[in-house]
């Protein structure tokens, strides 16, 4: 029984380490490298939500006077995060109604609360993990109406608002799949790439001779501004940690308040165990 519990509790911390492949076999998730404890980052990345995110997402379940969690102080928010004219005690909402917004957009943009959440996988990565690597994956596709497209969500149905901080990109698609030719089946290995201006165009098609694998796809980002993604990078790591926070804000007192709940525990089952032991003693 104990080594059935020691395998399980290594294969869930083997799935929480590292890159790995979201659920359904996509584009491999980064880790996202801010705890949601480092209050500068929540702040900046505060910033960041209100500004960019808050154009067409809400954060309803969230007011923002719960960003004196974060080291913010009331007269901080009024004058940095407060815009339209609504109060410190308001819910982090926005003026745009559901309807308008399907009507618009042919589907309303959803609620951020608790996409942090929402996105976990099941005994795997967090999503802060989907959401950093969501992030950092648009590149320019001049195939859709939107202009747009993601690794992460192929064909997501929002625009990049954070292009100018992101900078030109490029991306390779690498792709291994079979073909049937003359009768006889062949391993072609396609590579396309998406130039930072959206234009796509097939740079290599050639045949794997003795291929014995399978097939297989994957994509690779390249940043053209190498100093802009350092800062976006840094950014939305901030943004991806307020977002994580925010999906959870008593996260930390949660988890402390867990570890003293064992430790009673296992102190009281000591007294519990010498009690029993003391009252069956002279029970033959």
């Amino acid at each position: 029984m104990i080594k059935k519990i020691l395998g399980a509790l290594l294969m869930v911390a083997s799935l929480g380490g590292g890159s790995a492949v979201a659920a359904g076999g996509g584009h491999p998730w980064d880790v996202a490298p801010v705890p949601v404890t480092d209050k500068a980052a929540l702040q900046n990345g505060a910033k960041l939500f209100v500004n960019y995110c808050m154009n067409c997402h809400s954060a309803s379940l969230l007011r923002y006077n719960n960003l004196t969690q974060i080291g913010l102080t009331e007269n901080q928010i009024v004058e940095n995060l407060l815009f339209t004219g609504q109060k410190v005690g308001d819910k982090m909402s926005i003026a745009m109604k559901p309807h308008d917004a399907k009507l618009w957009f042919g589907a309303a943009p959803p609620d951020l609360s608790l996409m942090a959440r929402a996105k976990a996988e099941n005994l795997g990565q967090p999503g802060t993990d989907y959401i950093y690597t969501y992030l950092r994956t648009f590149y320019r596709d001049k195939s859709r109406d939107l202009g747009w497209n993601n690794l992460v969500f192929p064909n997501a149905g929002m625009p990049n608002p954070l292009w100018e901080r992101q900078g030109p990109v490029e991306v390779t698609f690498t792709d291994v799949h079979e073909v049937e030719k003359d009768g006889a089946k062949q391993w072609h290995e396609t590579i396309t790439k998406v130039d930072a201006d959206g234009y796509k165009s097939v740079v290599s098609d050639k045949v794997l001779a003795d291929f014995k694998g399978h097939a297989s796809s994957h994509a690779q980002i390249e940043y053209l501004d190498k100093e802009k993604q350092a800062q976006f990078d840094k950014d939305m790591a901030d943004l991806t940690a307020f977002m994580g926070w925010m999906a959870e804000p008593q996260q930390e007192f949660r988890k402390t308040l867990g570890v003293w709940v064992l430790l009673f525990l296992s102190i009281f089952f000591v007294v519990i165990w010498q009690l029993n032991k003391s009252y069956w003693k002279h029970v033959k």
